[in-house]
């Protein structure tokens, strides 16, 4: 607890022990109205005192107000006890009520705790600590076993193990050695790393992060913003109808202190405090309890669009794939897959083509430059070589039949073809393919479980290859040779045929896919680590790159939806059944305090459900 809230919790624990003693303590009249003011007064000043300022600034109706007026009307009526009673048990709620807040606060601000304190940088070959701030773009920093590395940027000198839990929720560290990039907010576990720094701080993805959850709270979802509202206009409401309760039916039978007594009994119950303590706080908990699993939804508005989402469609290549071509197969024609492979590496060995890195890579031997004579690059074709003094064509069908080779298509593979041609004969051909994620189709399994109605893939591949893809990974549907703006029409088009009600969310790396990203009622972007373009225009930010976040996420929403709706149900429900048995005579004040801080106590408590 905070210095306040045991400060509070002494105040709750001095007014009970002298409630019970007044209670006991056999004096009628003017003592035993002292009796009770003093647990009273040690236990409401507060928020008496609250509902005098809140008066004089224009602020009447709010729930200081209410329990001020029913506290004050119940000792002018002589009920002392329940007059101290229901101040006691509103502030134990209201104990609980920040206790919670504090919980949920702290859950995210945990994510704080990925600041840097400092950057240690070499300048004019001397060691200097300074602040992250004042790192310049370029310079070297050292960072060291168990520090938080400060800035983003390039390893230059060794090797380590990064602990990225705090920004990626996975708790497995990952191996870094020289040359692989390094994020901010990550630590350094196993040994010393030199980085060259590769951005300034503000624009660093711990900067960004923390900027993205510390304004999560201004984006309010619509129940939200609908219990806000409810309350303004609520609380004038009870008031009157109180008001009525008290006068009218007092004038017709002229029994004034019993009506009064119902009329404060219908100001306790109709307090708030449930709805707009708890769905607040649900939503609170749920943008939490997401931020530790390494997602970050930006406002309480996206959290309740995840939670409806009934399509979903992703971008393939990063997303569902990783991005990364290499070789899949090697399917030779009068001669071993070593020598067909060997002659593709030299042909492609001065390309600077993605293509060409795959076949490098899967050769991985040395390649003797002096094999290799003259080169020529034919756009959207391939290469002619001269190896060994013999022409070699390295290309698609059109330069094998320039070649006049007697080349035919892969009829095992999916993927971009490389045929091999030498002195017009037919050697062969490689496939070089994007290969599917491991976890991209359990991703998919547990959307359709998820009740998810629709997964579509946007691609600008091939026809052959997108086709593929969907088939392997069960989606519904597949829109093949598409560019960046052919993305956003077909989103456009599936949001005119998603069900009523519902929403649509797009799955996209954030780099190129910010125009779709932007326009899906959802748009999530997965692998963002170090991506601007995917913090800037995505609703929902996964920092990792598995699919089944995607699934993880939206069970978050679900969850946090349903905490909503009960604590939404649960107080109305209470509170409508207490005041009519109240206005019948039936309910008590004690009943009241229950139907106000019991309601309150268990709808706090279901929605730091939330966080876990």
């Amino acid at each position: 607890m905070t210095h306040k809230q045991r400060k509070n919790l002494v105040r709750i624990a001095a007014a009970a022990v002298l409630g019970v003693a007044a209670y006991f303590i056999p004096l009628d009249g003017w003592w035993r109205l002292v009796l009770f003011a003093v647990p009273y007064l040690i236990i409401g000043y507060d928020v008496l005192w609250s509902a005098v300022t809140n008066i004089i600034h224009g602020q009447v109706f709010d729930e200081n107000f209410l329990m001020a007026l029913a506290t004050v009307g119940a000792f002018a009526i002589g009920e002392y006890p329940e007059a101290a009673a229901v101040m006691l048990f509103y502030q134990v709620g209201e104990l609980f009520q920040s206790i919670a807040v504090g919980k949920s606060r702290r859950s995210i601000a945990s994510l704080m705790d990925i600041k840097p304190d400092h950057a240690v940088v070499i300048r004019n070959g001397q060691e200097l600590t300074v602040s992250p701030e004042q790192v310049a773009v370029g310079e070297t920093i050292i960072v060291r076993s168990g520090e938080k590395i400060p800035l983003d940027g390039v390893i230059i000198e060794g090797s380590t193990t990064v602990n990225t839990a705090a920004l990626t929720g996975e708790s497995l560290p990952r191996d870094y050695a020289e040359g692989d990039n390094v994020i901010s907010g990550s630590v350094n576990i196993t040994a010393v790393i030199r980085i060259r720094v590769m951005s300034q701080y503000a624009q660093s993805t711990v900067a960004k992060i923390l900027e993205l959850v510390e304004n999560s709270a201004s984006q309010k979802a619509k129940t939200e913003n609908f219990i806000t509202r409810f309350a303004r206009y609520y609380t004038p409401c009870v008031v009157i109808a109180a008001a009525v309760v008290a006068i009218v039916p007092s004038l017709l039978t002229g029994q004034w202190s019993q009506w009064i007594n119902r009329a404060l009994i219908f100001l306790v119950v109709s307090c708030p405090c449930a709805l707009v303590i708890s769905v607040p706080l649900s939503f609170f908990g749920g943008i939490g309890g997401a931020s530790k699993k390494g997602i970050l939804i930006k406002g309480s508005n996206y959290l309740e669009a995840l939670s409806k989402v009934r399509i979903v469609a992703f971008d393939k290549t990063g997303t569902l794939t990783c991005g990364n071509f290499s070789v899949a197969a090697i399917h030779p024609q009068a001669m071993s897959q070593a020598e067909l492979l060997d002659i593709a590496a030299l042909a492609e060995s001065y390309s600077l083509h993605p293509i060409a890195a795959s076949i490098l890579r899967a050769h991985g031997g040395h390649i003797d430059k002096e094999r290799i004579g003259s080169i020529e690059e034919r756009a959207g074709m391939g290469i002619i070589a001269s190896i060994d003094g013999q022409t070699v064509y390295a290309g698609n069908g059109r330069l094998m039949d320039e070649a006049h080779a007697a080349w035919h298509e892969c009829s095992t593979e999916v993927g971009t073809v490389i045929h091999i041609a030498k002195q017009g004969v037919y050697c062969g051909h490689i496939v070089i393919a994007d290969q599917v994620k491991p976890e991209s189709q359990n991703a998919i399994v547990e959307l359709k479980t998820l009740g998810i109605q629709r997964t579509v893939m946007l691609t600008g591949d091939i026809q052959k290859v997108g086709h593929a893809v969907a088939v392997q990974l069960g989606l519904d549907e597949v829109h093949t040779g598409l560019l960046p703006a052919d993305k956003t029409g077909v989103i456009e088009k599936l949001l005119k045929i998603k069900p009523r009600g519902s929403t649509l969310a797009f799955v996209g790396d954030g780099i190129n896919d910010a125009p779709v990203l932007a326009r899906a009622d959802v748009g999530i972007a997965m692998g963002a680590m170090g991506s601007d373009a995917a913090i800037e225009a995505a609703d929902v930010v996964l920092m990792d790159d598995k699919p089944t976040k995607v699934a993880e996420a939206i069970k978050v929403a679900k969850k946090t939806m349903v905490i909503v709706r009960q604590n939404i149900w649960f107080a109305l429900s209470v509170k409508a059944i207490v005041l009519l048995l109240g206005a019948l005579g039936i309910a008590n004040m004690w009943i009241a305090v229950f139907a106000d801080v019991g309601v309150s106590v268990i709808a706090i408590i279901n929605a730091m459900r939330a966080l876990r």
